[in-house]
């Protein structure tokens, strides 16, 4: 079963873009909101290097920004 999680922020509109593609592709996925929660941003940023959002976890597979090409591919594998 594929996992998705998306990692965003309130007023980032690339994340709702990602969140509506998702949504109409009928792929569900977990969010997770960073701006709510300092210390999950942090682990974010150990994990990937990077600090803008959207950053998806794709079957522990990152993709960072907004990439449906790259989501639909690692979903596939």
């Amino acid at each position: 079963m594929n996992t998705i999680t998306v990692y965003t922020t309130t007023r980032c509109p690339y994340c709702v873009m990602l969140k509506n593609f998702l949504s109409e592709q009928n792929i569900p996925f977990k969010e997770i909101n960073v701006e709510t929660n300092p210390e999950i941003m942090h682990q974010l940023v150990e994990k990937t290097g990077q600090l803008g959002v959207p950053q998806s976890e794709v079957n522990g597979k990152w993709i960072i920004g907004y990439d449906p090409n790259s989501i639909m591919m690692t979903l596939k594998n």
